[in-house]
């Protein structure tokens, strides 16, 4: 009995111990600690003809830029990578945006639309600042949110382009940080 409560024991202390691996630090190699956002690029083609599966396309000007100053202000927030001028920086992010998307979720008895999803989508890379090796790329990366025109839930638009914005900006420091 003594010996099935010391096994209890040390197995138990091995679990706590051992844990499940996650951690808030970087993955990233430690001779790297800045990075230079450069300012993302507005690539969205306001002139394209809408269609049956592409009837919610939007465009909001600035858009690119409020995108370029949510992923420096991630970056800050995160503190894993610090930001810095290209010049003195180990990492360079590009990016583009692509497109915005405004998709219909929920509609009314009466057809009328009471949610809708907010979707922004980038093409970026990361590129070591010293070789201009590409560390990774995405195309088609997306942050997203979804908000209620109508009841107790309601959000406007803009707020809703923001709350997708910072999605956006999260997931690419997550990305950049864990090399996932």
């Amino acid at each position: 009995m003594a010996r099935n409560r010391i096994l209890s024991i040390l197995v138990c202390t091995l679990m706590v111990f051992s844990g499940c691996g996650y951690t808030t630090r970087s993955t990233l190699p430690s001779n790297i600690k800045t990075i230079y956002v450069d300012n993302f690029v507005n690539k969205i083609n306001v002139a394209a003809e809408q269609t049956n599966e592409r009837m919610y396309r939007g465009y909001r000007p600035g858009m690119e830029v409020e995108v370029t100053n949510a992923i420096r202000d991630r970056f800050i927030f995160d503190g894993n990578l610090k930001i810095a001028p290209e010049e003195s920086a180990n990492l360079i992010l590009k990016g583009e945006l692509i497109d915005f998307r405004r998709e219909p979720l929920r509609y009314d008895n009466d057809d009328n639309i009471e949610e809708y999803r907010v979707k922004l989508i980038v093409n970026m890379e990361v590129l070591n600042a010293d070789t201009g090796e590409v560390r990774w790329q995405e195309k088609g990366f997306s942050g997203e949110t979804s908000y209620r025109t109508s009841g107790s839930l309601v959000k406007t638009e803009s707020t809703a382009v923001r709350d997708a914005t910072e999605d956006l900006a999260r997931r690419i420091v997550e990305r950049t940080v864990e090399e996932w």
